[in-house]
Order: C-alpha cells, then sequence, then structure tokens
C-alpha cells in the first residue's frame, strides 16, 4: 500500500524532518492539493484534508468509492442495503446534499433529486485516480453545496500501458475492467472500462422476513487526454455509467417502512470536462473549464414505469493564477453554474479571490472572497481565512474559519402535497459557520493529529407534512473532534488509527438523523519483503437515530490481500465482513453478511 494514505489522513501529517518544506515535485512526500484553488501543499492549506490515491483505492480492495470515503476521519456512510441501493456521505455529520462533489472540477449533484446531492451508489473505484476530502464548510472556493466540505475525484490519468483486472465473489458477483493509454512527448490518452453485476442481497433486511434478492448491473467507460500546443495545455475527459438496481418497496407496517417489492431503477449518468491552461508568463496562468453532468432516473414498479426524473448541470469557469512574489500568490476568476430539472431552471453567476501568503517561512496565511449571485435568492458573500504555523520541527499548528451557505434546490423549491395549494414561500437558503482548530505531532516513525471543529448551520431545510411543504430549521449546532494516529510499528507493519466524535443537534437539542456520535477506523498495513501485502480494516460506526428509532452500533472487519506473482501479474482476494456481523446502516435496510471474492491483475 503506498504511503499517501498513511500520511495524508490530516492536513499536516508529513512534518517530520522537514519533508515539506521541500518543492521537488517528484518527492512523493509533497502532496499538492487541487481543490484548494490554490493548488496549495498540504503544509500550507491548513484545511483538514485526507487525499485517497489510486493506489491507495486498489490496495483497501473496495469496489466502490462510498467505502473508501468512510477511512477518512469524521466521513460516515449510509446506503439503503448494498448493491446500487442509495448511498450517501456526511462529513462531519452534515447531509449528503451539503457535500459538494466534484468529478474532474466539474459539480455532479443531481439537480431532480430532493436536496441536489450525489449518490455514491454507483462509483467504481477503477476509474479513479485521486480523491480529495476537505473537511468543514468551503462555500469561498467552490459556493453552494459546500456547507460541510468538498469531495474532489480526478478521473484516471493518461499513462503508457496497458491493465485489466477480473474478480468473482459471493452472491454471484463479477466485476472486471481494462484500461489501455498512451503517452507522447506533446500529449497522451487514456480509456478506460468497468463492468459488474451481482445477485445481490435483499434490500429490505434479510433478518425481518425478506428474501428476495435484489441485484444490481453498472457498465462504466471513461476517457481522458491532455495535448500541449506552445504554452497552452488542453484537458478533456469523460465518465459514463449505465446501472441498473434492483429495490424493494415501502411498506408501512414493516420496519423502516420497507419490505420485499418488485421495484427496479435505471440511472445513466454522464459527466464531461474541458478545458485550457495558458501559462501567459512565468508567474501567470490562466484556466477556462467548461463541462457538465447529466443525470436520467427511471423507476419499475413490476415492470410498469413508476417515475422518471432528469437532472443537469452546466459549468463555465474562469481562473487566474498569479505569484507574486517569493511570498504570495493569488487565485482570481469568475464562474457560472447553470442547473436544470424537468420544466425548471436555475443559475448561479459567482467571483471569487483567493490569497496565499508566507509570512514567515514556518507561517502560511490563507484568505478568500467569495459572491454568489442566485438568480432565485440574490447575493450570497462567504468568507475564509486559514493559517498554518510550524512552531518547530515535528510540532505544526492550524486554524481555520470558514462560511457556507447552500441554495435551496429545484425540488424544494416547487414540490408541495398533502392539501398544500403550493410550495413554501420564502423559503431561505441554509448558512453556516465554521471554526477549525488542531495541532499534529510527527517524528519518523509516528504522527499524531488532533483536531477541534465547531459549525453552526441557520435556516437548515426540512419537510412538514402538516405543512406539505420545506420550511427552515431556526438552527443545528455540531462540534466534535477527531483524531488519527499513524505508526510504522514495524518494518513490514504500519498501523493507522482514525476517530471521530460529533455532536450534531437540531432545534430542542434533538441529535440529527443518521449521525453517529462515535466512528473510527483502524487500519492494519502488512508489507513485508517479498510478493505478499495484506491489509486488515476494522470500522466501527456508533449508535444512531432513524426518525423516532434507533439504529444500533456496528463494527465490521475487513481482509485484502494480494500475491505479486511478476511485474506483470497478481492475484488478490477479500473477505468482507469477517466476522459476520449483522448490522445496519439505514433503519430497515439489510447489509452483506460475511463474504469473499478472489481476482487477477495483470499490467503492461
Amino acid at each position: 500500500m503506498s504511503k499517501s494514505w498513511i500520511l495524508t489522513t490530516s492536513v499536516l501529517s508529513l512534518l517530520s524532518g522537514g519533508a515539506l518544506a521541500q518543492t521537488n515535485e517528484s518527492d512523493e512526500s509533497v502532496f499538492v492539493v487541487e481543490g484548494t484553488r490554490l493548488e496549495q501543499r498540504l503544509d500550507e492549506s491548513a484545511t483538514a484534508i485526507t487525499v485517497l490515491s489510486a493506489d491507495d483505492l486498489e490496495a483497501l480492495g473496495f469496489p466502490f468509492a462510498l467505502d473508501a470515503l468512510a477511512t477518512a476521519p469524521g466521513v460516515t456512510i449510509n446506503q439503503n442495503g448494498g448493491f446500487g441501493g442509495v448511498a450517501s456521505v456526511r462529513i462531519r455529520g452534515n447531509g449528503s446534499d451539503q457535500t459538494l462533489v466534484i468529478i474532474d472540477g466539474v459539480p455532479v449533484g443531481d439537480a431532480s433529486s430532493v436536496g441536489g446531492g450525489f449518490d455514491f451508489a454507483r462509483l467504481d473505484t477503477g476509474q479513479i485516480e485521486r480523491i480529495e476530502i476537505l473537511r468543514g464548510a468551503q462555500s469561498t472556493l467552490w459556493g453552494s453545496e459546500a456547507i460541510g466540505g468538498v469531495i474532489s475525484i480526478t478521473t484516471k490519468d493518461a499513462d503508457d500501458g496497458l491493465s485489466a483486472f477480473s474478480e468473482y465473489g459471493s452472491f454471484n458477483t463479477i466485476r472486471g475492467g481494462a484500461s489501455a493509454s498512451g503517452r507522447g512527448e506533446t500529449g497522451g490518452w487514456q480509456i478506460n472500462a468497468v463492468a459488474s453485476s451481482s445477485d445481490g442481497i435483499s434490500k429490505a433486511d434479510e433478518d425481518q422476513g425478506n428474501t428476495e434478492e435484489d441485484g444490481y448491473r453498472n457498465h462504466s467507460l471513461s476517457g481522458r487526454f491532455d495535448q500541449q500546443f506552445g504554452r497552452t495545455k488542453i484537458i478533456g475527459s469523460a465518465i459514463a455509467s449505465s446501472a441498473e438496481t434492483e429495490f424493494d418497496g415501502f411498506d408501512f407496517n414493516a420496519p423502516g417502512f420497507v419490505a420485499d417489492a418488485d421495484e427496479r431503477n435505471e440511472t445513466n449518468e454522464l459527466t464531461v470536462s474541458l478545458r485550457a491552461e495558458v501559462q501567459q508568463t512565468e508567474n501567470l496562468e490562466h484556466t477556462v473549464t467548461i463541462g457538465g453532468s447529466d443525470i436520467e432516473r427511471s423507476n419499475f414498479n413490476a415492470g410498469a414505469p413508476a417515475f422518471a426524473a432528469s437532472g443537469q448541470r452546466a459549468v463555465l469557469r474562469y481562473q487566474g493564477n498569479a505569484n507574486l512574489g517569493e511570498r504570495a500568490k493569488l487565485a482570481f476568476g469568475t464562474e457560472a453554474d447553470f442547473r436544470e430539472a424537468g420544466d425548471d431552471s436555475t443559475s448561479i453567476v459567482s467571483v471569487f479571490a483567493l490569497n496565499e501568503l508566507n509570512i514567515l517561512d514556518n507561517l502560511t496565511l490563507t484568505t478568500g472572497l467569495r459572491v454568489d449571485d442566485h438568480a432565485d435568492f440574490g447575493s450570497e458573500t462567504t468568507a475564509r481565512v486559514n493559517a498554518a504555523w510550524t512552531l518547530r520541527t515535528g510540532i505544526t499548528t492550524r486554524a481555520s474559519f470558514g462560511q457556507g451557505f447552500k441554495a435551496p434546490s429545484l425540488f424544494q423549491q416547487t414540490f408541495f402535497c398533502c392539501g398544500a395549494t403550493g410550495p413554501a414561500e420564502g423559503l431561505k437558503p441554509e448558512r453556516s459557520e465554521g471554526f477549525d482548530a488542531g495541532v499534529i505531532f510527527s517524528a519518523p516513525r509516528v504522527s499524531l493529529d488532533l483536531g477541534w471543529f465547531t459549525q453552526t448551520t441557520e435556516d437548515l431545510i426540512d419537510f412538514s407534512f402538516p405543512v406539505g411543504a420545506y420550511f427552515n430549521v431556526s438552527e443545528v449546532e455540531t462540534e466534535g473532534v477527531e483524531v488519527a494516529l499513524n505508526a510504522d510499528v514495524l518494518s513490514w507493519l504500519d498501523v493507522q488509527l482514525s476517530y471521530a466524535f460529533i455532536d450534531a443537534e437540531g432545534p430542542n437539542n434533538t441529535p440529527l438523523n443518521r449521525v453517529p456520535r462515535h466512528s473510527g477506523d483502524a487500519l492494519f498495513v502488512i508489507d513485508p519483503v517479498g510478493p505478499w501485502s495484506a491489509n486488515i480494516l476494522v470500522r466501527h460506526n456508533g449508535e444512531e437515530t432513524d426518525g423516532a428509532n434507533e439504529v444500533d452500533a456496528w463494527t465490521r472487519v475487513d481482509v485484502n490481500a494480494a500475491y505479486q506473482i511478476n511485474d506483470t501479474l497478481e492475484i488478490y482476494a477479500r473477505i468482507d465482513n469477517l466476522f459476520d456481523a449483522e448490522y445496519q446502516q439505514v433503519l430497515g435496510y439489510g447489509t452483506p453478511d460475511r463474504s469473499g471474492t478472489v481476482g487477477l491483475r495483470v499490467s503492461y
């Protein structure tokens, strides 16, 4: 397993020996974060960030990005029964629709869904080069939806070679993929295909008398190219997927109101991005990005059409980056974000500026300001201030203040029912302010990151059945602690421990739904000299509320192992839920029992 996951569970986990003072891009210990807009090194940003590389994703062994994201401190997940079931990601207790997800710089939230968020059920790790998870309010960087954080995903980059993999596992699960790429003096290309199918499990928990298996099928294709023309570089990418998911239906008398039913969903997704980078001078660069995402969803009940929706988003962005001497740099720009769902549409036009100032060799201050002009809700201004200070070798402090906002989705603006005569009037955007502070202790073989955060969100949007429309909740308070310990215990054993305490409460001190107070992971990376390697992941998710009910805490153990036969051939195996824990992530929905997978990977 690459060291990047071990060393980037926090913004400054690599401070021992002054390694991050280097700027040589070939040094793997220097991580440049694109999600901060300034492409800062981790020691400069002062934001709580986790970086997952393609090697990390491969070593963890998860077929879907959903489970890999949960390895980051403060990140929890919920899925309706696995195998394509609706999946949400929460950062520090914030809802999935309060997390902005971008793929190759393009926002991919579903404009036709209830909250406008992204469903992680179908995103395959086989097409991902890198994931950056920025925790805390980031609207100054990326605008609406970034109340809880940002998940920035980069698809596979152009290299030079061929690779393929194939695997078979429990529940008659088959997954395989292949990629081809080429690299020349002035450019490169890459194409990647992944397909999977499974008989699945019952989405409604089998232990509650539901025996019908709900299958899953998915096909994904992605491509990327880059070409240099003098001072201009053109980069294009696209990722498309088509999925079919069987699921269960509503039953008022069943736990979680879900039981066996003959329901099926078909989803088609497409994201495209085209970017031009122009190096005008040594100290001034211009970037223009145009891109969009499209999602079409159709539900069927006993084979008959039951529901259909489509959502589109398009973005046009200009950003300039300027070096203002040796100790300062500036990012500035403007963008337009267009959203459409059915006959409804809206747009946001924004301007932003970010400044990084290296006040001292060991003190970096980052400030930013952004103005978003929403077509329906007017102007919103957000600001951020971050500081990172290395006190002495091995000890660094960080602190940040950030604001976030999320405009009501198109669905929330237009939906009403239950006797209401129209949608809610006077619905307001959600707004948040958050503080984040931490200290990192680092030594040659161990690092410890201790962090604290607090956030206040006003005008949280919720639905009222008596009223029949959406409304704003007065205030939500979130506070918590994140801890990450990374240790090279032996030459062949690395241990990574992460823990988060999240206290998220709404009005009248009511706990927020599906937010565990306690969550954490223990990852044991075994990499002895020789062809063998393995890791053991222990994941704990504390008790949660789900409406008026409680969902019990659970602990699961996963094991992943690989044997490198030669330079081109590797065999691997995975056991999920080793001790066959019985648990639910969402009330009424089941999770897979102990299951196994074996596979073969070839690369040239």
